[in-house]
């Protein structure tokens, strides 16, 4: 495996991407992976490693700018609201990761898929939906809230939500689905009991937020992105 970073900039900030690959695959999709509302962690590149592993170009992309890392809770949540309030600007910012994704020279074009975590499900989701060209999209305890322009998209669909995720009621859950009905997307929502939201960060442990670390759920929701991408890819 490799690993690299590479910076890009838009409306002039500058941003840095994580990328890992196997060497010894000359070109393979490319996973764009969002991080959660911290920032871009050590818990993303763990993942863009783990997905190489899998046999593809995992890129851990960068919402908020290069070293820019939320210490608090206050501080996650000033990080991440403008781009909650500003979803265009917030899929500006993903299409600029996407190009980086299109213009590395070991990432076949032709296949793009998206992954992310809490506030990275929901940018994950905003890619799908814009209609850019990826294959499929995964969310894995994000936000399920709609953006202000259509629905429209191209890939296949994949919410990983935990039932008593505070932060994603089922009548959310419910309007998502009705939203991809809607737009006859090919959508699956796997949902786990007995489940709060950040289900996968093994440092999640407060109950009073609803943030809680499920080692079953997070190896059903692994096991789920491995078999939705070969689905997708290796069919």
């Amino acid at each position: 495996m490799k690993t690299e970073k590479k910076e890009y900039e838009h409306k002039e900030v500058t941003f840095e991407a994580f990328i890992a690959f196997d060497e010894t695959i000359e070109k393979a999709p490319a996973i764009l992976i969002f991080h959660a509302w911290k920032g871009r962690d050590e818990f993303v590149l763990e993942k863009a490693k783990w997905v190489s592993s899998l046999g593809y170009v995992g890129i851990a992309l960068d919402m908020y700018g290069k070293g820019v890392l939320g210490s608090s809770p206050e501080e996650n949540g000033k990080l991440m609201q403008p781009l909650l309030d500003d979803r265009n600007l917030l899929l500006s910012r993903m299409e600029a990761g996407l190009k980086v994704a299109t213009d590395h020279p070991r990432v076949d074009k032709e296949k793009m898929g998206a992954m992310g975590f809490c506030f990275g499900g929901l940018c994950a989701l905003d890619l799908a939906r814009s209609g850019a060209s990826i294959q499929g999209a995964i969310s894995l305890h994000g936000l399920l809230s709609p953006p202000n322009y259509p629905t429209n998209p191209k890939g296949k669909i994949l919410v990983l939500h935990g039932h008593d995720d505070p932060m994603v009621p089922p009548d959310q859950v419910m309007a998502f689905e009705e939203e991809m009905t809607k737009v006859k997307a090919d959508w699956q929502v796997h949902v786990y009991g007995q489940t709060m939201h950040a289900f996968t960060n093994p440092i999640a442990n407060d109950p009073k937020a609803g943030t809680v670390y499920s080692e079953i759920a997070e190896k059903r929701a692994l096991q789920s992105v491995e078999n939705f991408f070969s689905e997708i890819y290796q069919a």
